[in-house]
């Protein structure tokens, strides 16, 4: 019985700073029962009368759309909000009516179709997310079965408030669990966030001591009995407010008694926890919030065209309804001219007496006929080809990252042609720019400067200083042998293999590795088979610490009851001991102390409290007799933040006992309080103990540039995008970081903005609020002001190249976000090459990217990894996560995911122009071939004078956007290649016109409208004169509807089809078959539609086989059409390419012609691709080459002056 185990005895309850234990009351906690505290839990007693009156929410979570009863209803107000698609609902219902042009069913189908086809779409997502709630609901848990004491596996959704459950190692909890004991002896446990959070940092929770020191097997739970009151649901995922009534006790409960649902059990083999909230009443579910509804400029702007085509429609309907009625009123008095309209019999719509009705009912049935301007299909068909687009992207090999088996993950297809319209990257640093996977290269101990490994920041600015030689012997300084050990770079054989005990200030080194190995939380877990040693960290620098420590020869292996226990290297005997350091408290890290400590006690009985933290907070705290190496760690801190590394200061103080037990009563009493000034009553205590600290040294770990990342802001700079950084990263770390990647260069004329001016340095101090926020808003505001008097005056006659770089800090940004000053920093930062804003929060790093692209009005792209990136990704145009280190939570936020920042290249350059080249180049031709076919009709009705009647039978109407022309278009928007990859990277200046929307221009969509409305009238024409006087049986009958219809019918067919041939940039087999398909299906329709009979035919029976196709007329007609309707097209096209090429268009000219025969061509394009960028390696190089040049002219002159000077 898992019952039986034996409890793991690590008592942590005096150790970390913020648990709640022995708690006691205070006034202020009367706010549960009042308002937003309402709830009750019955612990353990889930059926009993109270219980069940609450009735509370249960625990199955739906995260469908639709339910079974709401899908049909749903889904049809879903597709009827699209305005084209409630038109055709319109006419559908108007064509039950005497009015309508055509037969019912024949109106009702295509809609019936495309409605459907887009409601199984619907249906298919929604299926996807309905497995995933099954999944999740039907997780099995042990659950508390009550009077006999027993837990039995039930499924997830049917846990109740009140339930009592046992979770496992490595299992999630199936609702928020208020926890009760665990397999530690102290009930503490360890909790993995990463999908709440995207943190893949450990959590430590505990329970409180009354029901951890009773509740210890499984048979413990039979008679326990309790009541918790606490807050209702709320999204706040960092506090919880309780209280537990326990037999007679009344205990105060906090966050850290709550596990939330979707958390993961790590490093404990068990938790007992009592269900409190369940379902959408949990915290994660009701952090869920609906992702913003993102639509592309292409998809806006297609609106905007579907509004003009039903103007068009009235407008044509309006114009032919005024002349129907005057020629109807002319009917009047025995002069009737349409005597085969029967004008005499007619009720209402020929009737010449009632002529204004008559026009009144024929504007009705034009909009009906007319409808066929609007393309059925299109929204339907753009979905399609939109879904094969991303399953291309998820498929594409070039963007699978190995290592971490992910590939590229398009999580939704609406915004695929806006990946070819991006103005401006906007990126996170840490995990997007750089690995987030730290790594131990340097540090400073006792005033010297350890390890010689190189960062790639230092190689960089080795190439920026002029000196490649120095670059050389650094990289070959770097080269290190045997196997890579992962967060550990460091080389320095002064202290490698023992060899720091040969240094003078040996006891110094000794107590700094010693330091490094028990100053943290992480968690060692050892592996059986191997022996050796692995570790679980709450941030990858800790990690990197304990690795290195480890490394140096002060091995942390244990974590008992008693504290931690490590194999270190003995200063005296040289020899590996064992020593087990007695953990007190941690004194835990947190953004606003910028520290961590730790109080042990050693195996002398010292007591020692060991701290390590940020610069700015750990020398203000150091001791005068403690700051003897001081002047010499700056200078290594300042060197280390110069070559990228993040530094941390590493200090330590023996503590009196005395003090001790003063600090413990006090820090006990803190913690325990349940006040709202808790947390800095905690930090008051912390502070005076952290105090007069004696200074070790500093540590440098590296976040190393992700693999290609210069290369890729190189080609995406050449393309003409620009690119911002946004990190919550000091000011230094992420100037030096913008050099390695190539964002920032020696040449560029930095303006930095913030706020360590004396001025405010003494405001602060005073302390006067109102005072400091003045004059730092007035302090952002000049310097705005004054970096943009800089940019006005241009470059510099020495330098026409001369580029500027803005980088601000947060605090600056704060001001300079505000109402009255924001479009003055967008226009500063619009004028420079490089942006870079620092300390970044992430509601500052989501505004800034809202102030982007309202301000600009172009596309932007979000890229970032961790949860502080989520508001970023949403806000932008197009949110990019990086499936890293750092969590799901910015992948799940995201609309594309990749796993690496170099992807971005391919993921724009390559299929970004795809998509918005097939899309563009898609929603032109649909409505070319609806205007060809519309146009038909109009100028058909226009020869019968209006009365309304179609040019083709029922049928055809009906069909020719579902079966006869609509395969091909889609074929167009998913295979079709203006250019080839290859091309998409040797001229990436393409991509600007998918920026500058080159492609759906009003010019090019009014253009490809003009060219429908000439096939239309080339086939009209040509058709309606040819069989004019052409005979189609041996009773000398001439051509009527029927084959006129049939005829032009044909030559719509082909000219379309056609059409596309010439519009093809890139034949596959797929086009083909689809293209020469959907001619072949017209003449096998016709053949079998008139083999049925004339009641359902009707005049297209026997039509083809008895009719046309003997004549040949026919054939010659629909020859002649093809070439008079395609010519203009054809003609236009040649002296475009030959006369004034678009960029694509010049670069298939090489492709085709100019491949060897015209060099001279082929160097032209090349150098208009390669845009005179500011940043990116390019630059550099060009900047490289400038300086060298003016040097030697400079020389020359000289040379020159010196030379008239002897004469």
């Amino acid at each position: 019985m898992a019952g039986g185990r034996i409890r793991r005895r690590l008592n942590l309850n005096n150790i970390y700073a913020f648990t709640c234990r022995k708690s006691t009351f205070q006034e202020d906690h009367s706010q549960i029962g009042g308002p937003g505290f309402s709830r009750v839990v019955y612990c353990n007693e889930p059926n009993s009368p109270a219980a069940e009156r609450r009735s509370y929410a249960g625990n199955y979570v739906r995260s469908t759309k639709y339910s079974p009863a709401s899908f049909v209803p749903k889904s049809l107000f879903e597709q009827f909000r699209r305005v084209a698609n409630f038109y055709f609902l319109v006419t559908g219902i108007l064509s039950l009516t005497p009015l309508s042009p055509y037969g019912a069913v024949s109106a009702l189908l295509p809609l019936g179709l495309v409605i459907a086809a887009s409601m199984v779409k619907e249906g298919i997502e929604d299926w996807g997310r309905k497995r995933q709630d099954i999944e999740v609901n039907n997780r099995k848990v042990k659950v508390h079965g009550g009077d006999d004491g027993m837990f039995r596996e039930e499924e997830w959704r049917e846990l109740r408030v009140g339930d009592i459950v046992r979770v496992e190692k490595e299992e999630f909890f199936p609702a928020d669990l208020l926890l009760l004991s665990s397999s530690y002896e102290d009930s503490v446990c360890y909790v993995e966030t990463m999908n709440l959070d995207g943190e893949t940092n450990l959590k430590v929770k505990q329970g409180l001591e009354a029901t951890s020191s009773r509740l210890h097997e499984d048979f413990d739970f039979k008679e326990f009995k309790a009541v918790v009151r606490c807050e209702d649901p709320n999204a706040d995922l960092y506090t919880f407010v309780g209280t537990l009534h326990l037999e007679e006790q009344r205990l105060p409960l906090s966050v850290q008694q709550l596990l939330l649902r979707d958390s993961k059990l790590r490093n404990t083999e068990y938790v007992y926890g009592a269900v409190v909230f369940t379902g959408h009443d949990t915290k994660v579910i009701q952090n869920s919030t609906v992702p913003p509804s993102k639509r592309s400029r292409i998809e806006r702007k297609m609106d905007k065209i579907i509004y003009m085509m039903f103007g068009v429609v009235f407008l044509m309907s309006f114009i032919g309804s005024i002349i129907f009625g005057i020629v109807t009123r002319e009917d009047r008095g025995g002069k009737t001219e349409r005597w085969y309209l029967k004008p005499d019999e007619a009720e209402i719509f020929f009737d010449p007496e009632r002529a204004p009705m008559a026009a009144i009912y024929h504007f009705l049935t034009a909009v009906m006929l007319y409808s066929y301007f609007i393309p059925i299909s299109l929204y339907v068909s753009i979905e399609i080809v939109k879904v094969l687009q991303s399953i291309f992207i998820n498929s594409d090999i070039l963007m699978y990252y190995e290592e971490t088996d992910k590939p590229a993950h398009a999580r939704t297809s609406n915004l695929n042609e806006e990946l070819g319209m991006v103005d401006t990257v906007l990126s996170d640093k840490t995990g997007t720019l750089t690995c987030n996977s730290m790594e131990f290269i340097k540090c400073s101990i006792a005033g010297t400067g350890y390890g010689r490994g190189v960062t790639e920041v230092e190689r960089s600015m080795a190439m920026r200083s002029g000196g490649s030689a120095l670059a050389d012997d650094l990289n070959v300084a770097a080269d290190r042998s045997g196997p890579k050990i992962e967060g550990f770079n460091f080389q320095d054989e002064r202290v490698m293999r023992g060899n720091w005990v040969k240094q003078r200030e040996a006891s110094v080194l000794q107590k700094f590795f010693r330091l490094l190995a028990v100053c943290h939380t992480a968690i060692p877990e050892t592996d059986e088979a191997t022996g050796t040693v692995s570790y679980e960290a709450e941030s990858p620098d800790e990690a990197a610490f304990v690795v290195a420590a480890r490394e140096l020869g002060f091995e942390f292996f244990s974590r008992t009851q008693n504290g931690i226990s490590i194999r270190e290297l003995d200063l005296e005997t040289g020899k590996k001991v064992e020593r087990v350091y007695r953990l007190l408290n941690v004194l835990e890290f947190n953004s606003a102390r910028k520290r961590m400590s730790v109080i042990v006690r050693d195996e002398d009985g010292k007591l020692l409290l060991l701290s390590k933290g940020a610069d700015n907070v750990m020398f203000e705290r150091l001791a005068r007799n403690g700051r003897t190496f001081e002047e010499k760690t700056r200078e290594h801190v300042d060197e280390y933040a110069d070559a990228g590394l993040r530094t941390l200061i590493l200090a330590y103080r023996e503590v009196d006992e005395d003090e001790y037990v003063k600090f413990s009563k006090n820090f006990n009493e803190a913690k325990s309080s349940v006040t709202e000034d808790r947390e800095s009553l905690i930090d008051e205590i912390t502070d005076q103990m952290e105090r007069d600290l004696i200074l070790l040294g500093a540590t440098a770990v590296e976040d190393k540039l992700q693999n290609g990342v210069p290369d890729c802001i190189d080609k995406l700079a050449q393309a003409g995008i620009k690119i911002w950084v946004l990190t919550g990263d000091k000011m230094e770390t992420a100037i030096n970081i913008g050099f390695a990647c190539s964002l920032l260069r020696q040449e560029m004329k930095q303006i930095i903005i913030n706020l360590e001016t004396p001025q405010i340095k003494a405001l602060e101090k005073a302390g006067e609020k109102d005072v400091i926020e003045q004059a730092s808003r007035e302090s952002v505001v000049k310097q705005m002001e004054e970096g943009k008097a800089l940019i006005t005056r241009g470059p510099s006659d020495t330098d026409s190249h001369e580029a500027f770089a803005l980088i601000i800090d947060g605090k600056s940004l704060t001001y300079a976000l505000e109402d009255d000053f924001k479009q003055k920093f967008l226009d500063l930062a619009t004028g420079c090459a490089s942006v870079i804003c620092c300390r970044s929060s992430p509601k500052q790093k989501a505004l800034v990217t809202r102030l982007v692209k309202s301000g600009t009005g172009k596309t932007t792209l979000a890229i970032g990894d961790g949860a502080n990136d989520v508001g970023m990704l949403q806000e932008a145009d197009i949110g990019v996560g990086i499936s890293g280190v750092e969590g799901m939570q910015a992948v799940m936020s995201s609309d594309l995911a990749i796993a690496q920042f170099r992807y971005l290249e391919r993921l724009l350059l390559v299929h970004g122009h795809w998509c918005y080249s097939r899309i563009s180049s898609m929603i032109c031709y649909f409505f070319y071939k609806n205007i060809t076919f519309g146009v038909t009709l109009f100028l058909y009705e226009a020869y019968t004078s209006f009365s309304a009647q179609p040019a083709y039978n029922d049928w055809f109407l009906s069909l020719f956007n579902v079966f006869f022309s609509s395969l091909p278009v889609i074929a167009l928007g998913v295979f079709d290649q203006d250019v080839s990859a290859r091309f998409c990277y040797k001229f990436p200046l393409l991509y600007q016109e998918g920026v500058q929307n080159l492609l759906f221009s009003w010019k090019r969509i009014i253009g490809w409208m003009f060219n429908g409305l000439i096939s239309a009238l080339a086939i009209f024409f040509i058709c309606k004169q040819s069989q004019e006087h052409q005979l189609y049986n041996p009773n000398g009958k001439t051509a009527g509807r029927d084959i006129l219809g049939g005829t032009m019918y044909t030559c719509v067919v082909w000219v379309v089809n056609l059409q596309m041939v010439l519009a093809i940039s890139y034949f596959t087999w797929v086009q083909h078959i689809v293209i020469w398909g959907s001619v072949a299906l017209w003449y096998i329709f016709l053949m079998i539609y008139g083999a049925i009979t004339p009641t359902f035919s009707t005049d297209a029976y026997k039509v083809f086989l008895e009719a046309l196709a003997p004549a040949p007329s026919y054939w010659l007609t629909t020859l002649l059409v093809m070439i008079f309707a395609l010519v203009p097209y054809f003609v236009f096209k040649s002296v475009q390419m030959r006369y004034f090429p678009g960029y694509h268009q010049m670069i298939q000219w090489i492709r085709h012609e100019g491949q060897s025969n015209d060099p001279e061509f082929v160097e032209m394009v090349r150098q208009r691709s390669i845009k005179t960028t500011t940043v990116g390696s390019t630059a550099r190089r060009a900047a490289s080459v400038r300086r060298s040049g003016r040097f030697h002219d400079q020389l020359n002159k000289n040379t020159i002056a010196i030379s008239r000077e002897e004469k």
